[in-house]
C-alpha cells in the first residue's frame, strides 16, 4: 500500500478511545449487567475482546464476547469471490433481554453494519442493539449511525482507512492511506 497519507491513532491514542467507549457504554446502559459484545470479523473480534477487558477493569465483571461472519449476509457476495471464505459465528449467550453492542474497526458506508445486523437477527432477538467503531469515516450509504466512536475521520472517497491491530498485525495504529 505504500506510505500512510496520515497516522490517525497509535496504540497509546487506541487505548484510550477504547477507554473512553468503555465509560460511555457503561453511563448509557447504566453498568453492563445485561451488556454482550459481538465483534464483526474481522479486526471487530479483537477489538471487542479489547473492550470487553477495559468493562471489566472498570466494573469488575466480565462481559460475554461473541463473534459475528457477517460473509453470506453482504450484498457484494458475488463481486467478493467465486467461493467465499466463510467462517463461524460464535454467539454462545442468549439474546432475548441481552443489550448487543456490535464492535467493528471501521465505519464506512454502513453496509458492514447491516449485514452484521441481519446475521445477528438470524441467531436471535437482542432488546437493544448498538454500534461500536474504532473510526467513522463518514459516507454513508444507508441511515446507520454509530452509538460508540472512537474517532470521527473526514476521508475522501479517494482515501482508505487501515486499523492494525497487533493481535492481527503485530502492531496498533490507524492510518489513512490515498487509493491507487
Amino acid at each position: 500500500m505504500g506510505d500512510p497519507k496520515a497516522m490517525l491513532m497509535d496504540g497509546n491514542q487506541m487505548n484510550r478511545a477504547l477507554s473512553r467507549i468503555a465509560h460511555e457504554v457503561i453511563e448509557r446502559n447504566k453498568g453492563i449487567e445485561h451488556v454482550a459484545l459481538v465483534g464483526i470479523r474481522r479486526r471487530g473480534v479483537p477489538l471487542a475482546h479489547r473492550l470487553a477487558e477495559k468493562l471489566k477493569e472498570f466494573e469488575g465483571r466480565d462481559v460475554p464476547v461473541g463473534t459475528l461472519d457477517i460473509t453470506l449476509y453482504r450484498d457484494d457476495l458475488t463481486e467478493l469471490a467465486s467461493v467465499p471464505l466463510v467462517q463461524k459465528s460464535a454467539v454462545t449467550f442468549k439474546l432475548p433481554g441481552t443489550c448487543v453492542i456490535l464492535v467493528d474497526d471501521v465505519l464506512y458506508t454502513g453496509r458492514t453494519v447491516r449485514a452484521a445486523l441481519d446475521a445477528l437477527l438470524d441467531i436471535g432477538r437482542p432488546s437493544v442493539i448498538q454500534l461500536a467503531v474504532l473510526i467513522d469515516r463518514g459516507h454513508r450509504e444507508l441511515p446507520i449511525r454509530a452509538d460508540y466512536v472512537g474517532k470521527n475521520v473526514p476521508t475522501s472517497k479517494k482515501e482508505m482507512v487501515e486499523v492494525h491491530l497487533s493481535d492481527i498485525d503485530g502492531e496498533d495504529f490507524v492510518a489513512l492511506y490515498d487509493l491507487p
